[in-house]
């Protein structure tokens, strides 16, 4: 008899299993992979140190390591003549350029942070891509000293941080071409929207918005159509916008403030036409961060890394209903990344971080070159400008 009773039990559990696993759709079997994903992770990985952006120094030296031998007086003019960025020269502690800037708000924002450390700089001269995409390949030798924002693996470009810390992008409305700027003052935006809404108050649902740069956002935007109580994802206008065929076929939704995505608990990031500037923002609000791809870089993804700090995506999105299905059902597992996350954005990029890796940069690549820089006469002096404290 007690071993009826025993049995009738042991059924019973088995038949409420079975009903929690249908209900949810996905069994505990098919999402061990992921959980031995993120287990594995974070057993591996070991915090860097907040000390002087060390946490970032690696990416600078391999970003140099094609350069050890040292940057000649005729590669750098060669470099100069191709017009893949504008050339700058520091000779006395003092900043000159070239009058040709593409874009003038983005050699702004690159421009605060060199005056902000040209004091302890040597003289020195090198250029600077301020568009979106890189400009030095890897399958072109000699390698060309070009120093933009972010790459792919394919490139030699040596990484600097983003105007975009300070003006200059995204290139939205009705905020173009100035950009949301200041980082400092989005951070502190952002810690705020982030207390209004913790974890167990976020809308549990995954939130997107954002132009069609790429049509590697096209299926979230479909997801979303389709299944609009899993996520909210909608494109907008952006300054090359014509009609509704660049936003999938519907009118272009209205622009949602970063600080009003903390609300939600999953927030997307997708690559733009380079990588994208949201990035750094998303961690802040406190949200488990879904990242699209890992093919684009910019100088702080390095220490980022796959389910300790976000949840990685296929570029095809084929795993995202998957992924936003298993962490509704693991919502201590999700909660603990998103936090990770956040504190790595809140330790290793700082205002300060972003002027140290600057800092460290030019010096190091500085010492490089094979000559002393004479000054190019018919170029400008920058000089400093008044803070911009607007967002």
């Amino acid at each position: 008899m007690e071993l009826l009773r025993s049995g009738m039990v042991l059924l019973l559990l088995q038949v409420l299993q079975l009903c929690v696993l249908g209900a949810s759709g996905k069994s505990d079997q098919q999402w061990l992979n992921i959980q031995r994903s993120i287990s594995r992770a974070v057993e591996e990985y070991t915090p860097c140190s907040p000390v002087n952006c060390s946490c970032h120094l690696s990416v600078l030296q391999d970003d140099l390591r094609p350069f050890q031998g040292g940057v000649s007086e005729k590669l750098m003019a060669s470099t100069v003549r191709r017009g893949v960025g504008t050339h700058y020269q520091i000779i006395g502690h003092k900043l000159y350029r070239e009058s040709n800037c593409m874009f003038p708000a983005r050699c702004s924002g690159v421009e605060h942070f060199i005056l902000q450390v040209i004091d302890r700089l040597a003289d020195m001269e090198m250029v600077i891509n301020v568009r979106d995409y890189p400009q030095a390949p890897g399958w072109v030798q000699p390698t060309f000293p070009v120093l933009s924002f972010s790459k792919t693996a394919d490139y030699q470009d040596i990484m600097y941080p983003a105007w975009t810390f300070w003006e200059g992008g995204p290139a939205v409305w009705p905020i173009y071409p100035t950009g949301l700027g200041r980082w400092d003052l989005m951070r502190d935006d952002l810690e705020r929207s982030s207390a209004q809404w913790p974890w167990k108050n976020k809308d549990p649902k995954g939130f997107f918005r954002g132009s069609r740069t790429s049509a590697e956002r096209d299926p979230l935007i479909l997801l979303s159509r389709e299944n609009p109580e899993l996520v909210d994802a909608e494109y907008t206008k952006n300054q090359a916008w014509k009609s509704e065929r660049d936003t999938l076929g519907r009118p272009p939704a209205k622009e949602i403030p970063l600080v009003d995505h903390c609300k939600y608990k999953y927030l997307f990031n997708f690559r733009g036409v380079a990588a994208s500037f949201r990035l750094k923002h998303l961690f802040l609000c406190g949200s488990l961060v879904f990242h699209v791809g890992d093919e684009w870089h910019e100088f702080f993804y390095g220490q980022l890394r796959p389910w300790v700090h976000y949840v990685p995506l296929r570029q095809d999105l084929a795993d995202v209903r998957e992924l936003l299905q298993f962490v509704k059902h693991h919502d201590a597992i999700a909660q603990d990344i998103a936090l990770r996350g956040r504190q790595f954005i809140l330790e290793h990029l700082k205002m300060e971080d972003v002027s140290c890796y600057w800092e460290q940069l030019l010096s190091q690549f500085g010492r490089l070159l094979q000559y002393r820089p004479q000054r190019n006469t018919s170029y400008a002096q920058i000089s400093p400008r008044a803070s911009r404290t607007e967002l």
